[in-house]
């Protein structure tokens, strides 16, 4: 007898509907304002800070650490009864903390793509409820009523749980606060790579070449000196050779990070890892490239036929 075919299993109920939500368009309005206006905040200096681009990725998966451990730390003390003045104290603790969260997380979600702003304005509403339902947990504390103040801080932690997951599939799902380039070094083989002839980079343009597959921006200044990043975006991939080029750096079309053509460095976020980058030669009147630190984990230094430069 022969066995009938197993139905394919069906998909997870729960990723079905955050793909839902990256799809829905009927929040767009409101992201469109929040992004308008988090993005004219006078934030200076301190919007790279907020980004977490000193740190090298974003700070604000760093900032969360309190609240959500301070107010995990006061569901455990409300298991006991009598606890409720400590636990009070660390929900105070974690109100304190979730302010510079919340305005890392807002920065940072202004620079994302609308899909990932989609899901994560449901993040940050999540995390609103949880802050609504810790403040009401406290002041039912202050005021005597412990059974409240326990049920409500209790409320207020499946709120965290709920804006937690949604965090993780914004980090782990649809890379948000990744390194989009982190690949590069594990992808472009060993050696030099010959990428045109030094007749196709007009100084001071853009040019988009391919190394091992994985697109390479090249630019040569007036002095003849020419420089090569990988071309995506260490913030979301974006094309950097649709991009700016100016006193030595480029900026990213898609939200403005800029990065230095000699190496790579990001001068400014929302980008918080350099460019992958690349030495440069010339040879016979074609330019090729290495990229660097291949050679033993130590930087090499531009290799330039000096007889054969224009």
């Amino acid at each position: 007898m022969s066995e009938s075919p197993r139905r394919p299993p069906g998909r997870n109920r729960v990723l079905s509907l955050l793909d839902r939500l990256e799809r829905e368009p009927a929040a767009d309005r409101v992201v469109d304002a929040l992004r308008t206006g988090v993005r004219a905040l006078p934030l200076g200096r301190a919007r790279d800070l907020l980004h977490g681009r000193p740190l090298g990725h974003p700070v604000h998966p760093l900032l969360v650490q309190v609240p959500i451990g301070s107010w995990l730390s006061a569901a455990v003390l409300d298991l006991r009864p009598g606890r409720s003045r400590e636990s009070g104290l660390l929900i105070g603790v974690g109100l304190a903390a979730a302010g510079p969260a919340a305005v890392a997380g807002w920065v940072d979600w202004a620079e994302l793509h609308r899909q990932q702003q989609r899901v994560g304005l449901v993040h940050a509403l999540s995390n609103i409820a949880a802050v609504g339902l810790y403040a009401t947990s406290l002041t039912c504390r202050l005021r005597g009523r412990e059974a409240a103040g326990r049920a409500y801080g209790f409320l207020g932690l499946t709120a965290v749980g709920v804006g937690g997951m949604l965090g993780g599939h914004l980090a782990y799902r649809q890379a948000s606060g990744a390194n989009h380039a982190e690949e590069v070094p594990h992808v472009v083989t060993e050696g030099w790579h010959r990428v045109g002839a030094v007749a196709d980079f007009p100084v001071g343009e853009a040019v988009r070449r391919s190394v091992d597959d994985v697109p390479v921006l090249v630019v040569r200044e007036t002095g003849g000196e020419v420089h090569a990043l990988a071309e995506r975006c260490s913030h979301l991939a974006g094309p950097l050779a649709e991009g700016t080029i100016a006193d030595g750096c480029v900026r990213c079309p898609w939200h403005g990070s800029v990065f230095r053509l000699s190496d790579g460095w990001n001068v400014s976020g929302p980008a918080t890892a350099p460019q992958p980058s690349f030495e440069t030669r010339i040879i016979g009147g074609h330019v090729e490239v290495r990229l660097r630190h291949q050679n033993g984990g130590r930087p090499a230094r531009r290799q330039v036929a000096r007889s054969a430069r224009p």
